[in-house]
């Protein structure tokens, strides 16, 4: 496989925003369960289908609020994937089990698991699929803190992360957008490519911010990128398309 097509979506535990102020009407979803959050995640899952790898960022590793199902296992199962993992980075005893997922129809060599700097609670999840030239895909699932110290350092540490490799995608929810001195200067001493102040994924009922990217090394070529018009969550899912060089492919299969 030369061509892979790639989504990260920030799914909020599965629940439906469609204003601000549902953060405070539904702010008893983030505790307890509820029928709507399978529905959602049927919803979500149906969309799921068309893409070989998918990053989730705020999925429940199986709690209280999420009937203590799996989400992130539940969605593998809904739209048919055969490769899962899940990263826990904030566990609340029973009440939440706070997550990054990675779905796959390409078998990784190596999945590792990163806990980023700052207060507990954020990570970065990283998939390694072989090519048929020896170095290996890199996918990283990540979402980043909310304030921009703690987010400068998570940054720096992903460039560190990046420079590992030859290919390699960084995606998920950065929680800055294109103004971001710190963003813009992580993708300067990385090299990475991908940033599009057009891309805006939230909030998902009025999009005017882009806090969703999905960043790729110099040897990845981008086909298209695109966010899609999926207002499940608070933020929209963004996809992308990328290409090995001629010649080489994926292995996994």
């Amino acid at each position: 496989m030369q061509h892979v097509r790639l989504l990260s979506y920030n799914i909020q535990a599965g629940i439906q925003s469609r204003r601000y102020r549902d953060y405070v009407s539904n702010g008893w979803k983030h505790i307890l369960p509820h029928g709507e959050r399978l529905r959602n995640l049927a919803s979500i899952g149906s969309l799921l289908h068309g893409y070989d790898v998918v990053g989730l960022q705020e999925v429940d590793g199986g709690s209280l609020r999420s009937a203590f199902v799996d989400q992130t296992e539940y969605l593998a199962h809904l739209a048919s994937y055969p490769h899962w993992h899940k990263q826990i980075n904030r566990e609340l005893g029973s009440l939440a089990r706070h997550s990054n997922g990675l779905l796959s129809r390409l078998r990784p060599d190596a999945v590792s698991e990163h806990k980023l700097p700052g207060l507990p609670g954020r990570g970065a999840l990283l998939a390694e699929f072989p090519t048929t030239c020896g170095e290996p895909l890199a996918v990283c699932v990540l979402h980043l803190a909310l304030g921009w110290r703690a987010r400068k350092r998570q940054l720096a540490y992903l460039v560190d992360l990046a420079r590992q490799y030859r290919f390699v995608v960084l995606m998920g929810d950065f929680n800055c957008g294109c103004r971001s001195a710190s963003l813009r200067g992580a993708i300067e001493r990385s090299g990475l490519r991908g940033l599009d102040c057009e891309l805006k994924t939230f909030p998902s009922w009025r999009p005017d911010r882009s806090l969703d990217h999905i960043l790729v090394s110099q040897d990845l070529r981008i086909e298209h990128a695109r966010v899609v018009d999926y207002a499940l969550s608070d933020h929209l899912p963004i996809s992308m398309q990328v290409a090995l060089p001629d010649g080489i492919t994926v292995t996994a299969a």
